[in-house]
């Protein structure tokens, strides 16, 4: 099992993110590009203990991108969705 802390890179933060947090208690994360579900589901429940109670994961491929005359990309990632249990809550920025 990979260390718990390089499975999670941090939130995504987003308006849609937001949206799901209050309405069906779901969390987006990015992730390790390696990481199974298994692996984000111990991860969150180990560092922020909290219940897991399905987790969704998705890769994302980078959109090309042009600086002048050349090409670039950028790059590739992983996004998991986890929802928690009713009644488990978990808060990033609230204070601010």
């Amino acid at each position: 099992m990979k260390e718990l802390y390089s499975v999670i890179k941090g939130p995504i933060i987003t308006e849609k993110a937001t949206f799901q947090k209050e309405k069906a208690n779901q969390i987006y994360f990015e992730v390790d590009r390696r990481a199974n579900k298994i692996e984000i589901k111990k991860a969150v429940e180990r560092i922020f203990k909290k219940k897991v109670l399905a987790v969704q994961t998705i890769n994302v491929k980078g959109k090309p991108k042009r600086v002048g005359r050349y090409l670039g990309k950028r790059p590739d990632r992983k996004k998991a969705i986890v929802r928690l249990f009713p009644g488990e809550t978990l808060e990033f920025f609230e204070e601010l």
